[in-house]
């Protein structure tokens, strides 16, 4: 063992491993077997036995959508007899349907 001290990492003059050209992988590529899955669509059913609130609360509670945009998603569903939730791969939109059914929702799946 020699008596020169190391340099720590990140200091100028410390040796970096370096990758092979052919291991370092593209920005474009996926980064896993969820971005290669199709989309599909979860699409909100009006709802005449729920109050208002009680949808938009229900949709705060099971995505990630803000209040402005459940709000908003509620009231399409309403005026329109449907709207678009959000989209997302096969096994988490059947997963999304599973729960807004047990809240007493209606929403159905399709291919985005």
């Amino acid at each position: 063992m020699s008596d020169t001290p190391r340099k720590p990492r990140g200091e100028p003059g410390a040796t970096r491993p370096r990758s092979h050209p052919s291991q370092a992988r593209p920005h474009d590529q996926p980064t896993s077997r969820i971005d290669r899955l199709p989309p599909y669509k979860l699409l909100l059913h009006n709802d005449d036995v729920h109050d208002m609130a009680y949808v938009v609360q229900t949709i705060l509670e099971l995505t990630t959508l803000s209040r402005q945009e459940a709000t908003e998603r509620m009231l399409e569903a309403h005026k329109n007899g449907v709207a678009l939730l959000l989209v997302t791969h096969k096994e988490r939109a059947e997963l999304y349907a599973e729960q807004f059914a047990s809240k007493g929702l209606t929403v159905t799946i399709e291919p985005a």
